[in-house]
């Protein structure tokens, strides 16, 4: 399942390009600790020396089939992740990791439009020095969090809940910095949705010259006076870099604004205020785009299946070490993208929305067919590498 959606021939040639493939034979070679860095995120609750004792018997038509594996033990496990780095994980996430709804994926298309979608979480990562050092912890009511933590931001493409063009950084980051970067892999075709922490002046700019049309919330307080009034009652505004450039009228980008509300939804808020890149109302009238907007919830899902029903309730990462957390970082978006890969191939046999099938199901076929020979038990015994 792993090398389908990451073939052994693109492994290989990052591996030479980044200078980590192995040069003299060794218990585990560099393209097998890629694999292994991915596996690790179906086991999350197993030791890591489980983990690999079992994949080495799916992985072993990589490898000469004569020649006898053995399992490196803990150390070994550390050292050859430590010698693999976090570069060639991140390089293969970049490269492989997009959007693939076809046109027939259900749930995926608002007309002629990819949707996606735009947010940012925070992951639990191992409690040391180390990490606290390069990551920090949030305050809480009473000192600090018990854990260091990474926060990142990504793109979700909402029919297949695929999370691509990832950023990560340190929990003091500001998700609209890691966004800027993140808001380059949009392109013409899509229709971005995104809440209302991410309007901004600079970040809106940079994201509608990728060409992308955007459909972001913000603040029902904006200010966005009305210049034209449309036909379906939205209209046309402006949005400002700053409060001198409003006064003055200067650098003005137009934007379409439409205001709404929920009638006898319990918890609604009282007004909801988009802005969008469409300006004709013919081609995606206002309530169509109100209704379209609560598909912005599909990314919230997504983020629940990585940590909660990949990673697990309540468990952090594993890795000790910054590089080890960011290597660990890219595995589990990988993971998380093969095995929603197989659930796409899965929803267009089937002529099915790929939302109405099991994430958790899919995760635990996966897991039963990587132990072909035997059961991967938790294991309170070894200590995470």
């Amino acid at each position: 399942m792993i090398a389908k959606f990451f073939p052994l021939e693109r492994v290989r040639a990052v591996l030479a390009e980044t200078k980590r493939a192995s040069i003299r034979e060794r218990d585990l070679p560099a393209h097998v600790v890629v694999y292994y860095v991915i596996a690790l995120a179906l086991y999350m609750r197993s030791s890591t020396r489980e983990v690999l004792r079992c994949l080495l018997e799916g992985v072993q038509w990589l490898l000469d089939p004569s020649v006898r594996i053995k399992v490196a033990g803990k150390s070994g496990i550390s050292q050859a992740r430590s010698r693999l780095g976090a570069e060639p994980l991140r390089r293969l996430y970049t490269g492989l990791v997009g959007p693939i709804a076809e046109k027939r994926t259900k749930g995926a298309w608002y007309r002629d439009w990819r949707l996606v979608s735009l947010d940012g979480s925070s992951l639990d990562v191992a409690d040391t020095k180390e990490n606290e050092r390069a990551y920090g912890r949030p305050g809480a009511s009473r000192g600090e969090s018990a854990f260091s933590k990474i926060r990142f931001v990504a793109l979700l493409e909402n029919g297949t809940h695929v999370l691509w063009a990832a950023r990560m950084g340190a929990f003091a980051t500001d998700e609209l910095t890691l966004a800027r970067d993140v808001v380059a892999a949009l392109g013409q075709g899509m229709l971005c949705l995104a809440d209302r922490f991410f309007p901004s002046y600079d970040l809106w700019q940079s994201a509608a010259q990728t060409r992308a049309d955007l459909l972001w919330r913000v603040r029902r307080n904006a200010r966005l006076e009305v210049d034209r009034r449309l036909a379906d009652g939205s209209y046309l505004s402006r949005i400002y870099a700053s409060t001198s450039d409003r006064r003055h009228q200067r650098n003005g980008i137009v934007v379409r604004v439409i205001d709404y509300r929920l009638d006898k939804v319990p918890g609604a808020e009282p007004l909801y205020r988009l802005i969008t890149t469409i300006l004709d109302p013919k081609q995606a009238p206002a309530k169509e785009l109100a209704a379209l907007y609560h598909e912005r919830w599909e990314i919230e899902t997504a983020l629940d299946e990585l940590k909660t029903h990949l990673r697990g309730a309540q468990i952090v990462l594993r890795s000790k070490t910054p590089e080890l957390v960011e290597q660990e970082f890219w595995g589990l978006l990988m993971a998380h993208f093969a095995i929603r890969g197989l659930m796409h191939e899965a929803a267009l046999k089937a002529d099915e929305d790929p939302d109405r099938l099991s994430f958790l199901h899919a995760v635990r076929v996966v897991q039963r067919r990587l132990a072909r020979y035997a059961a991967i038990p938790p294991s309170a015994e070894e200590s995470p590498a």
